[in-house]
């Protein structure tokens, strides 16, 4: 399933699945991959960033306003559509003479039908596994090496965590931005528990559990 992502800088970009966004994706980011789950990220967001969202969609009449986040987040997700189906052909094409499964999870979906005939249940059973191990690597070391989000993550992994002053320096990002990369991209993208405690000067200190 296509997943979008949207920056601090309003910027869309479409991946063909969550893992090549987390991958490729070095700055803080919300995703979503339905009309619903943007909606909802609509509502958190002032009226003024919805309208600087749509505007600097290529292609729209620019608005001073929506009527509701709702309206908003149902303009916008139409107006992308033609990013989600410019991600998807890429994929298609490099499968089927490839037969690479080690960024299927998409691409294999889409050959499953129209290879039904050949009733290749080798592929499938290749694929699960191949897909196994990249869900592993990307557990264990989904972050590129020297990356921000690697960076990060060897900072709140320390004995004692990292404050969010540590943290900043290193990311080279505002407090907020480094709030919601911890909240958003450790937490909901890649499922880590990152406890979050104040110290007895009001230092916040961040740190990785399990």
């Amino acid at each position: 399933m296509t997943t979008f992502t949207i920056n601090e800088s309003n910027e869309i970009v479409a991946f063909a699945t969550m893992e090549e966004a987390a991958a490729s994706t070095a700055t803080p980011f919300d995703s979503f991959n339905s009309q619903k789950e943007l909606a909802e990220l609509a509502k958190t967001w002032p009226a003024e960033r919805l309208v600087a969202i749509w505007n600097s969609l290529p292609g729209v009449t620019a608005v001073e306003s929506f009527k509701s986040a709702q309206a908003a987040a149902s303009r916008i997700w139409k107006q992308i559509q033609g990013l989600g189906e410019a991600a998807q052909p890429e994929t298609e094409p490099t499968k089927p003479k490839t037969g690479k499964k080690a960024k299927g999870g998409a691409r294999a979906a889409h050959s499953a039908p129209a290879k039904g005939k050949t009733t290749k249940k080798a592929a499938p059973a290749k694929s699960a596994p191949k897909a196994k191990k990249a869900a592993t690597a990307k557990e264990s070391g989904a972050p590129r090496e020297g990356s921000k989000t690697a960076l990060i993550i060897a900072l709140l992994e320390r004995k004692g965590g990292a404050t969010l002053s540590e943290i900043m320096k290193t990311a080279k990002w505002q407090a907020h931005s480094c709030r919601g990369f911890i909240s958003g991209t450790l937490g909901k993208k890649m499922g880590l528990t990152v406890e979050s405690t104040k110290r007895s000067d009001g230092e916040r200190v961040y740190q990785i559990k399990g």
